[in-house]
């Protein structure tokens, strides 16, 4: 959905659709971001502090804060509070709906360019015999009209 449609959507219609969106859903949308992929991508390195995921942005915190706020909505992290610290860790199971209906395309799409080599590498079948037409392919045949 555009940020043009967003705009014009009430606030009633937008949390209708926020609210029925599926783990599925959510989790791509998660993902469509391009710093929130970025900060899935150090978490993959071990734990941080929302001060340290901020530092490579040039964002504030409260918007650093609402990304980590959609990543853990969506289930792809955790966070906890340490002292006055919030540190925040990678939810593999998180991203386990995502990579199971990827891999089902995975397997038929697999299965779809098999078949294709298959049927690529097989000669094709001997046609049978057919008697040769007279006319040309492509030319229909016209009838003078009998008097």
């Amino acid at each position: 959905m555009s940020s043009a449609t967003i705009a014009r959507l009430t606030g009633r219609m937008y949390l209708t659709i926020l609210l029925n969106m599926d783990a599925l859903s959510q989790t791509f949308a998660a993902l469509a971001d391009p710093t929130r992929r970025a900060i899935l991508a150090r978490l993959a390195t071990g734990a941080a502090t929302v001060g340290e995921l901020a530092e490579p942005f040039d964002i504030s915190l409260p918007a650093v804060s609402r990304h980590l706020k959609v990543l853990s909505e969506a289930g792809l992290i955790e966070r906890q509070a340490e002292a006055q610290f919030r540190r925040c860790a990678l939810r593999g199971e998180g991203l386990r709906g995502a990579s199971d209906w990827i891999e089902s395309y995975r397997r038929f799409w697999e299965d779809q360019f098999d078949r294709l080599a298959a049927f690529l590498e097989d000669p094709a079948p001997d046609e049978p015999a057919s008697r040769p037409s007279r006319e040309p392919k492509g030319k229909a045949r016209v009838r003078k009209p009998r008097r």
